[in-house]
């Protein structure tokens, strides 16, 4: 370490929010509205704010749970703060700094109802806000950016100067095609369902391979490909991700398989490792030519309609300390941007940034929500395996012919689809088959035709699992004299479904039928619902996908039903697009990400 040189005390930049970026308004309930910028001047003059002498008596305290990258300057500056008896309302201001992973809050918080052990959350980017917004979670109100770093590319000497670094600069398509061309360079990303740093760089390979490609088909092709690729070498997190580099020079560390030559992360990342005592060789950085996706630091307070006017407050004072001169020294310091995005030739220099790499271009537009959702969507279905339990109604009304079907009936249409859906997954995913009408064995409604098993498994009977199942599929045909148990069999498949929950898979239950439930003897709407929702567990999801077939299907009941799993209904017109609607709802959701 030491190739690049640390900033010293020049003029700090003052935070702000860049033209575009999204910023929400905080306003104070208790009627105090303190301005970032001039926060300190009002609350001065009215009083609020008296400085000197040493804190005693009561102090206004505050939790504040942050991104662990940013922990350390934060703790900072809430220790300058009290040493120097900064105060708020009269008292001295207490703020204690807990580094705590956005995803893990953003999960937390995304439940509600939620006893929130922090005022303030500053995660390391706003779309995990976002998502709590998007989940109707617990109420956040974001005041304004605190800092930033843009992603880039890092690498070590050797391979930098192999991909013509500094000299040579290159786009997001251009770049990770570059890089992940053959064997020959090791590159490592942090899981972007657990890191924003990870989702913003695969959010800008789509985006650019949007701009490239010739329709959207090919583009979701490129990036579904990059993203298998990016797998290969998968962090579970940041720290993670950065602990798979070089630990020194030498060729046996240089050589080492396990170790990456080049690593996607933020500026900030690339800043504490090359500045750090950690050894290992610097990181140079590439800056991709068609903007960088960047980390933008919200400041957030959590559910502050339940916080009191001293809570809000304090959180005010300890946010205006953050924007004012020595704070943001503080978080230069920690190799931060301001949060307009400005980069500092400084802070670049040692994080490895160097002309004519476009370190000082404005950050491309972030992502929206449901673009972020739908590549989350893409990236489980295309790198994690799938656990998916089809029950296909087999009562009498399912022999009906289709309309323009030539004679073929809702089954055989709903065959015929499923056998191409079956196709689209691979050997490693886990897929069963049961039927349902009623008094199929016995009292019960259902039967299971095949097992929920590994794809490539292979059955006593000889051949795979695979072979099995397309031959149960090829068998399903309608039962005379049957009805509908729908909600006898929902309950039993779920309760299976969870049961046999799959870790590290995307698990899920799907349900084909074209009536109402017509089982005299089963439970009813409310008592199933209420049973679905004892049984759903946000740490281990199994979302129900509900397909109505033809015009009979109770898709009122189906949206009650599917609504406490997380799952999803859909009205199918045409049998011979049940394929096309399970792998859309597959990946709907598969971007709501793990929890």
């Amino acid at each position: 370490m030491g190739r690049h040189s640390l900033p010293d005390g020049s003029a700090p930049e003052h935070t702000g929010a860049r033209s575009g970026v999204r910023r929400r308004t905080l306003v104070i309930s208790t009627g105090l509205v303190l301005a970032v910028a001039a926060g300190s001047v009002v609350a001065l003059r009215s009083g609020l704010l008296p400085f000197g002498g040493p804190c005693g008596g009561r102090s206004a305290r505050l939790d504040v749970a942050v991104s662990p990258d940013i922990a350390p300057a934060l703790k900072a500056v809430a220790k300058t703060a009290r040493e120097d008896a900064t105060r708020t309302d009269g008292r001295c201001l207490d703020v204690r700094v807990t580094a705590r992973a956005s995803n893990d809050l953003a999960d937390a918080f995304g439940q509600r109802p939620v006893d929130p052990e922090f005022q303030v959350w500053v995660p390391d980017s706003s779309l995990w806000v976002d998502r709590v917004d998007a989940e109707r979670g617990t109420p956040l109100t974001a005041a304004g950016i605190i800092a930033s770093s843009p992603i880039a590319l890092g690498a070590v000497p050797g391979t930098a100067t192999s991909l013509g670094w500094p000299e040579k600069t290159y786009s997001w398509t251009k770049l990770t095609r570059t890089v992940t061309s053959g064997d020959a360079l090791r590159l490592g990303v942090a899981d972007p369902a657990r890191s924003a740093t990870g989702l913003l760089a695969l959010a800008r390979v789509g985006t650019a391979n949007a701009k490239d490609a010739e329709d959207s088909d090919e583009a979701d092709t490129r990036t579904a490909a990059t993203a298998k690729l990016l797998h290969q070498r998968i962090a579970d997190g940041d720290e993670e991700a950065l602990a798979t580099l070089p630990r020194d020079g030498s060729g046996a560390e240089q050589d080492n398989p396990r170790r990456n030559q080049a690593l996607l992360l933020s500026e900030q990342a690339a800043y504490a490792h090359n500045t750090g005592t950690g050894g290992g060789p610097d990181l140079d950085l590439f800056y991709p030519q068609d903007g960088a996706a960047r980390l933008d630091y919200p400041y957030t307070l959590v559910d502050d309609a339940e916080m009191s006017p001293e809570q809000t407050r304090a959180a005010n004072r300890f946010m205006t300390l953050l924007g004012e001169t020595d704070g943001q020294r503080t978080l230069r310091k920690h190799g931060f941007r301001a949060g307009n995005g400005k980069a500092d030739p400084k802070v670049t220099a040692a994080a490895g940034g160097r002309a004519p790499q476009p370190y000082s271009a404005d950050p491309a537009d972030p992502p929206t929500v449901k673009e972020l959702q739908a590549l989350m969507g893409m990236w489980t279905v295309t790198v994690q395996n799938i656990r998916l339990t089809t029950v296909v109604d087999a009562s009498p009304s399912m022999g009906s012919p289709v309309p323009g079907g030539a004679g073929r009936s809702r089954m055989d249409l709903a065959k015929k689809s499923l056998l191409q859906a079956l196709a689209t997954f691979t050997p490693e995913d886990e897929i069963g088959l049961w039927k349902f009408a009623t008094f199929l064995d016995g009292d019960k409604d259902y039967v299971e035709l095949s097992p929920t098993g590994r794809l490539g498994d292979r059955e006593t009977a000889g051949g795979t699992h695979r072979d099995a199942l397309t031959a149960a599929f090829s068998s399903l045909a309608p039962v005379p004299r049957g009805a509908t148990g729908l909600y006898d069999t929902t309950l039993a498949a779920y309760r299976e479904a969870c049961a046999s929950y799959a870790s590290g898979k995307l698990n899920s239950l799907v349900i084909v039928t074209d009536g109402a439930n017509d089982d005299a003897g089963s439970l009813g709407l409310d008592a199933l619902v209420d049973k679905l929702k004892e049984l759903s567990d946000p740490k281990q999801p199994v979302p129900l996908i509900a397909l109505a077939i033809g015009p009979a299907a109770d898709t009122s009941a189906l949206d009650r039903i599917v609504a406490p799993t997380g799952g999803s209904a859909h009205q199918v017109s045409d049998p011979s697009q049940i394929h096309q609607v399970i792998l859309k709802a597959l990946l709907a959701a598969g971007g709501k990400g793990p929890r």
